[in-house]
């Protein structure tokens, strides 16, 4: 029986491959390589709109099922943790970034896209529609079918829009993350034909070792929050965590995680009915690790091309990321993918070399950033579980009286 090459394997092959052929081959076989890569790239840019449409209209739709107000505080808890996580991540970054990013660098790279070759051709595919189209009509489309499932209506749109939502990733799963490390592969051919790609790899290997243990001290705050609002012992709630962790790392998928989280959920003392409401909704919803990882490439990008990388020009991006990536880990790499449409934001093309370089990077840590995304749900379940309980003491003691 013939063993699968997992995706990051598969995406170094393509790094590597697409040195060696930008450091030897003849430049007839690089252009080869870089029209496929720029024909995938504008597949790209066409899909993306559909990925918008698909994963939030269904996640926000999503949202009418739950336990009325425990819904709200859950949503609201795990947005606002996103948020935060993006936060700490571009104050991390901007700070500890130019210690190795310097003007030096940045003129070193100068402009990524000089000195590399042209595709033999391209072909006209516009979107069909735009990103900021797609957006609204998302969260338009999203929040109505969730506003009639309140009133026992709009099941059939909901139905509607969650097989569209399983054609996006079919889509992204059989034809877009499969032809990943050949675009991957022309990127860094012409990176590496232009010159440049010796700067660009002794940068983002740096920002990768900082990115993780980002991860982990993020998971160590929430769950001391958590544990300090539930009465709770943090560090022995990130013990019985690790199961959950190690799933989500050798899985690669939040969705195949939610049964050991929901045990690991149990032996943190989160209630039956909590667990199994709060666990699955914030698999979908909470990507504190994501955003962690987005936020830091986009910094680290921003600084060699000497660009702005402000916090007024970061934070209306985090606080797009929040929403945009909803329900995007029902994909693989589905956060990077919800995220390409919003680099214009501050200044990054959404397809070309940084992107396909964001993309590269992003998925070589994919599995640890979802490990992080599904640990920090149990921190939000505690939470939710403490808060829960207070409640209905309240309840109680409002029928006695």
């Amino acid at each position: 029986m013939k063993k699968k090459i997992g995706l990051v394997p598969k995406l170094i092959l393509g790094i590597i491959v697409g040195i060696l052929l930008g450091n030897y081959a003849p430049e007839v076989l690089v252009r080869v390589l870089v029209t496929a890569s720029t024909l995938f790239s504008a597949f790209l840019k066409f899909v993306i709109p559909f990925i918008i449409i698909g994963f939030v209209t269904a996640g926000i739709a999503d949202l009418a099922t739950g336990a009325g107000k425990l819904l709200g505080i859950t949503t609201g808890i795990a947005y606002g943790s996103t948020i935060v996580a993006g936060t700490a991540a571009f104050l991390v970054a901007s700070t500890i970034f130019p210690a190795f990013i310097d003007s030096s660098v940045a003129s070193q790279i100068g402009n990524p896209e000089a000195g590399m070759l042209s595709p033999f051709f391209t072909i006209p595919l516009a979107p069909m529609v735009d990103v900021t189209a797609a957006i609204v009509f998302a969260f338009t489309i999203g929040l109505g079918i969730s506003s009639l499932r309140n009133n026992g209506k709009g099941e059939t749109l909901h139905k509607v829009f969650q097989e569209f939502q399983e054609i996006v990733t079919k889509t992204l799963s059989t034809v877009i993350i499969p032809l990943l490390p050949v675009y991957i592969a022309g990127t860094f051919a012409n990176i590496t034909y232009a010159g440049q790609v010796g700067a660009i790899l002794g940068v983002f290997w740096k920002v990768f070792l900082i990115v993780i243990p980002m991860h982990l001290i993020y998971l160590v705050i929430q769950f001391t929050v958590a544990g300090t609002i539930a009465g709770k012992n943090p560090f022995k709630m990130l013990k019985n965590q690790i199961p959950g962790y190690l799933t989500a790392v050798g899985t690669q998928s939040s969705a195949a995680t939610i049964p050991v989280n929901v045990e690991c959920a149990k032996n943190n003392g989160v209630s039956k009915e909590i667990r199994e409401f709060c666990v699955p909704l914030c698999a979908t919803i909470h990507l504190s690790g994501s955003i962690i990882s987005v936020t830091s490439f986009a910094v680290a990008v921003l600084m060699m091309n000497n660009m702005d990388f402000g916090f007024g020009v970061m934070l209306p991006f985090i606080l797009m990321l929040g929403i945009a990536m909803v329900a995007a880990p029902g994909a693989p790499g589905g956060a990077i993918m919800s995220a390409l449409p919003f680099l214009p934001m501050i200044g990054i093309p959404s397809d070309g070399g940084l992107a396909s370089l964001m993309i590269a990077l992003y998925l070589t840590q994919d599995s640890f950033g979802t490990a992080a995304n599904v640990s920090g749900d149990n921190a939000i379940a505690v939470v939710v579980d403490h808060i829960n309980k207070k409640m209905s003491k309240k309840e109680k003691f409002k029928k006695i009286g």
